[in-house]
């Protein structure tokens, strides 16, 4: 018995894990990597809208209720006619809490106002079935890609990120150029329907704070061995071991320089910029052996000291000041090699002497 205990807790945890990593690429491919100040909006509606579902199963399936009555923790004093009442009220103003998060989105200066604002907190109505329903479909897709990568004998691989306004083809160029340096051959082509479709219905019924939060287009790069979803949120990498490694090194490494950031925070992203820019000058101008260089990493090096931001961006940062110091070094442009592949060392000895 103790055995099988623990052969179901383990399976039950599995289980857990996929549809959590499932639900997460859901909500990524839905809503993209939003600033930090917007993602507890986010988390907001889409909690709020599983919530939603749960009170109209238990409103029209009473052994659903009973369940949930039984198994939840509540005062003594609660029983099926409090209950009732408590789901009926989740499932008439739960809608407009979601509606509500949708509004508050967007940044203080971006919101609407007037009329306008009740409009948006009503299309609650419409988002909390759709997004729900959205997420599930794509936790399903998610789960199954994940039992066809298995099937195949490959892994996934994520590379987290936020596709700078109006640049994500060149964010596709610039991860086929990558893919290109690591003589990984891959054909660009449009993501299935699947993937494509749920953006499309949530556009429509969504207002314009949440819909300038999604991806205009997906676009999925092939090869042998080797598949690359690029998302306005997200690099999905599947492929056998050595093929999704590799393309996983020269991806990160030329993100330093590419359309895209790796952090969410406006004051993380400001200082990618700023290293964005010491990489851009490239030449001998911006060697790191330079007066000019040596500034420039000294005073980002001050910012990222009494930066106040979370942990895994700050060693983001700090990874790609490193990088970009380390390239220029090499005499290699910033972006363009990854480890292995750098340029010839009395080649670079001379083109920085």
């Amino acid at each position: 018995m103790t055995i099988l205990i623990s052969v179901f807790g383990f399976a039950g945890r599995f289980a857990g894990d996929l549809l959590m990593t499932a639900l997460g690429w859901a909500s990524s491919l839905l809503f993209g990597r939003v600033p930090r100040t917007h993602q507890v909006f986010l988390v907001l509606m889409m909690a709020l809208s599983f919530l939603w579902v749960v009170a109209v199963l238990a409103l029209l399936v009473p052994t659903v209720a009973s369940t949930l009555l039984a198994t939840t923790p509540h005062p003594p004093f609660v029983d099926n006619q409090w209950f009732g009442v408590a789901v009926l009220l989740s499932v008439v103003g739960l809608p407009l809490a979601v509606g509500a998060a949708g509004y508050l989105v967007p940044a203080d200066g971006e919101r609407a106002d007037g009329i306008v604002v009740a409009r948006e907190i009503l299309r609650g109505y419409l988002l909390a079935p759709v997004i729900s329903g959205l997420l599930l479909f794509l936790a399903g897709v998610g789960i199954a890609r994940k039992i066809r990568s298995r099937r195949h004998g490959w892994s996934d691989a994520h590379v987290a990120i936020v596709v700078k306004p109006g640049r994500y083809d060149e964010l596709v160029v610039d991860v086929q150029k990558a893919l290109s340096s690591a003589d990984l051959r891959v054909t660009a082509g449009d993501a299935p329907w699947v993937l494509t479709m749920p953006a499309h219905i949530l556009s429509h019924v969504a207002g314009r704070n949440v819909r300038n939060l999604q991806p205009e287009r997906l676009i999925v790069l092939t090869g042998s061995n080797l598949n690359v979803g690029v998302y306005p949120s997200d690099i999905a990498i599947s492929g056998s071991t050595r093929r999704r490694t590799r393309a996983r090194a020269a991806i990160v490494s030329r993100l330093v320089t590419a359309s895209a950031h790796q952090t969410t925070s406006k004051e993380a992203q400001e200082v990618e910029d700023r290293l964005g820019k010491v990489a851009s000058a490239g030449g001998r101008e911006a060697a790191a052996s330079s007066d000019r260089a040596r500034k420039e990493f000294e005073a980002i090096d001050k910012t990222l000291l009494d930066l106040e931001i979370p942990t895994d961006e700050w060693d983001i940062l700090y990874r790609i000041r490193l990088q970009v110091e380390r390239d220029l070094a090499i005499g290699a442009k910033p972006g363009t090699v990854f480890p292995g592949d750098e340029p010839n060392p009395r080649e670079a000895r001379r083109s920085v002497a």
